[in-house]
């Protein structure tokens, strides 16, 4: 079966919720929808090498942590096709290399930008930074409001989802582990 374009399937989708695709506030929809969809879900083409763009820089001195705090970021549940968003908070204990301040950030927005589980998208976060930068240990804490918890199912607006991915010496030492967690916490007084 032919891949039909996603502005296609809206239209369709469109008439079976009984709505007329031709009236004036739907005009353009379909187009609209699309690219916002293609937007959305864009780091399914996004490389992570280029992301990194090699913006390493040798480390021999600097070994203490480094934290990049409350990261906002926007993605798709995998479930509903319903949008959660919130922070992300990541640390890594250098080895030998630091990265490009910005990179964090990006690796956040590459997976962000795929349909998601927010325990995955921790994960992969995690994996990422420790397989690119290669440091001692990584941490990632992700704190996030599900829509498709607020707006439908159970309805509750003040809940809010932790998850958290510890590598390395983030998991193996409770001391690292510890730092950093209350570094986290003292963000929020």
């Amino acid at each position: 079966m032919e891949n039909q374009p996603i502005k296609e399937l809206i239209e369709k989708l469109l008439v079976a919720m009984g709505e007329d695709p031709t009236r004036e506030g739907l005009v353009g929809t379909p187009d609209r929808v699309e690219r916002s969809l293609q937007f959305l879900t864009r780091g399914y083409v996004q490389d992570i090498d280029q992301v990194f763009n090699d913006a390493f820089f040798t480390s021999s001195r600097h070994e203490e942590m480094v934290i990049v705090r409350d990261i906002d970021f926007f993605s798709l549940c995998e479930h509903h096709l319903l949008p959660f968003f919130g922070k992300c908070h990541i640390a890594y204990l250098p080895k030998a290399k630091i990265v490009g301040l910005s990179k964090l950030s990006r690796v956040v927005e590459v997976f962000c930008r795929r349909l998601q589980l927010q325990e995955r998208l921790t994960s992969q976060i995690a994996e990422t930074i420790m397989e690119k930068v290669a440091p001692y240990g990584v941490g990632v804490v992700i704190e996030a409001k599900h829509l498709c918890m607020m707006m439908r199912g159970v309805e509750k607006q003040g809940g809010e989802m932790v998850t958290s991915a510890m590598l390395g010496a983030f998991r193996t030492d409770s001391k690292t582990r510890s730092e950093f967690l209350e570094l986290m916490r003292n963000n929020r007084k």
